[in-house]
């Protein structure tokens, strides 16, 4: 079970409840399983196992995957050539499945989970674990995800489940992302309720956010569909290391993606997110394909993917393949998770990025977790005047009227009603 931090305050107040001693030496517990609830974790093994069967009882049936009875599967679809060699028929122990949802493609034997912890495979078919599952909801700015160029100003429903097809050493939300659905103790959440939720507090936007909303695709599509017809928009927010068949429904749901870019290296990739950086710049040039909104985000990483080398590839990589119009954040590091040894970015490391991002040729380069950054506002691509003010998620001022420039009128790229 993944273990969940807690505040001083909340542990105190866990200890009351349950029965634990504050003493100068430590603390004793009258109850022997207090410790155990205490840091969150089930009292026993057996405990755990009944949670999950209980979720895995009522888990959907998945799309996106194959197994060897699937019409015109072969060998090739889920094994390399190497670990075929000269057979020619092989009697699978159990129904193997392929999920074909992200690009880590996991083969799974009966009863294994994918990477993300919320795919498995029961009795040879490909289960999602946390459809209806969310285990959190907030209301943000859409500033927060980071949306610039898209509705500013609106607020988003906001909403998560647990797991996350990528396992990022800096992750700010790893709580959930690397937990499993049995880790939290959620009700059912049919797409409906979510939907007169958002309804109820008057939000335009949904947005699949905080974990890799990519593994709850199914839930993801139906909660977009009946959103659209009550006139709400859902938005994404995703590392982007999806296939092509998945974002392509998700293209036709959404209206804007926003996608993590977060280095311009297969080592970084490799290292520091266990994941592969093509996929990722595969799905982005999907998006940009695509009918629905696209922003980028660069966590920008001291030592790690902070190099003018790498920040100019990136520049010229969405110049190149994008186009000047799409917003790309560069956004200063916190130091979270497993990367507490490293300093937060520095300011004049954003600077630059920023600045190299307009000389070159970008017309909506952002500074993002520094309030007060002159690379917070929306500058106009003809007259260079600010047409979006903004202190961090705050809008201080708007000249934007019919999607053009209140100045000069020159054309703002993006979607503002």
């Amino acid at each position: 079970m993944v273990q969940r931090r807690i505040s001083r305050r909340e542990f105190l107040r866990k200890a009351a409840k349950y029965g634990v001693a504050i003493t100068a030496t430590g603390f004793v517990l009258s109850d022997p399983e207090a410790l155990l609830r205490l840091i969150g974790l089930s009292a026993t093994d057996a405990e755990a196992a009944s949670v999950l069967d209980a979720i895995v009882a009522r888990a959907p049936v998945a799309r996106f995957w194959i197994n060897e009875r699937t019409p015109g599967v072969t060998c090739e679809d889920c094994h390399t050539p190497e670990e075929i060699g000269d057979r020619t028929s092989h009697d699978h122990r159990g129904p193997v499945v392929r999920c074909l949802l992200c690009a880590n493609n996991c083969l799974l034997k009966p009863g294994e989970r994918g990477r993300c912890h919320a795919r498995m495979n029961v009795d040879g078919k490909l289960r999602t674990l946390v459809y209806g599952r969310p285990i959190t909801t907030h209301i943000d700015p859409i500033e927060k995800k980071p949306f610039f160029n898209f509705l500013p100003g609106r607020e988003a429903f906001s909403l998560a489940t647990s797991g996350c097809a990528l396992h990022c050493l800096f992750c700010q939300n790893w709580e959930i992302s690397q937990a499993k659905p049995e880790d939290y103790q959620v009700d059912y959440t049919p797409p409906e309720r979510i939907v007169r939720a958002a309804g109820a507090h008057d939000t335009p936007i949904i947005a699949f956010t905080y974990n890799e909303p990519t593994i709850f695709t199914e839930y993801l599509l139906d909660i977009a569909r009946l959103a659209s017809e009550q006139g709400i928009r859902s938005v994404l927010i995703s590392c982007g290391f999806m296939n092509e068949a998945p974002l392509r429904e998700m293209c036709a749901r959404l209206a804007a993606i926003k996608i993590d870019l977060k280095g311009f290296s297969e080592e970084f990739y490799r290292k520091i997110s266990s994941a592969h950086l093509e996929p990722v710049l595969r799905s982005i040039r999907q998006v940009a394909r695509s009918e629905a909104h696209l922003e980028l985000v660069n966590l920008v990483i001291p030592t790690l993917n902070d190099a003018p080398e790498q920040i100019d590839g990136l520049i010229k990589w969405v110049l190149g393949e994008l186009g000047p119009d799409v917003p790309v954040h560069f956004t200063r590091f916190h130091p979270d998770y497993r990367l507490q040894n490293l300093p937060p970015t520095p300011v004049e490391t954003l600077t630059r990025a920023w600045e190299a991002a307009r000389e070159a040729g970008l017309h909506y380069p952002y500074v993002g977790n520094v309030p007060g950054h002159p690379g917070n506002n929306t500058y106009c691509p003809g007259c260079g005047r600010v047409v979006i003010g903004r202190r961090g998620f705050l809008i201080t001022g708007m000249h934007i009227t019919g999607g053009k420039c209140g100045y000069c009128g020159t054309p703002i790229a993006g979607v503002w009603t």
